[in-house]
């Protein structure tokens, strides 16, 4: 068998790779996630690392989600789900709660979490738009949207 160099398992059918997962015990997760990532996640409980690296090496396998897909994938979830999202929010920055985005900035990772209430948490701080969080983080004016990537430019601009 040869190595897949891009995710580091055994040349395995991805049928095999996914099912094996629960059976793993956590050093083994821990080491395969550490093939995947850079960072340990904040949630560090057995689903959520089994979830992530599945999706991950699915990712590896069948590339990724196309952008419309994953746009239509937000909206199909915000229109069925039965927690109230923020009213007034384009469908282009309507984020599911429970969604975390990282954005490093001056070598500091930052992670904002969409709370229940369509509000976003940062260290312990909770703000009513992305943009605000962003000024917070930066001490400047940006569109929130683009400083996390959610809009052209990646954050790159202001």
């Amino acid at each position: 068998m040869t190595d897949n160099k891009n995710t580091g398992i055994q040349a395995t059918p991805i049928s095999t790779q996914l099912a094996a997962l629960p059976s793993l015990p956590m050093a083994e997760l821990w080491a395969l996630w550490d093939q995947h990532f850079p960072r340990l996640p904040s949630h560090r409980n057995r689903n959520y690392v089994e979830s992530r690296l599945a999706y991950r090496i699915q990712e590896l396998t069948y590339g990724a989600l196309p952008t419309n897909i994953r746009k239509m994938l937000v909206e199909a979830g915000a229109r069925h789900s039965k927690i109230k999202s923020a009213a007034g929010r384009s469908a282009q920055t309507l984020l599911m709660p429970g969604t975390t985005l990282i954005r490093e900035w001056n070598e500091r990772e930052y992670r904002v979490t969409v709370t229940p209430d369509g509000l976003y948490a940062l260290d312990g701080q909770v703000f009513k738009s992305l943009s605000a969080a962003a000024r917070h983080i930066t001490g400047t004016r940006w569109n929130g949207p683009k400083f996390f990537g959610l809009r052209g430019g990646k954050g790159d601009g202001q």
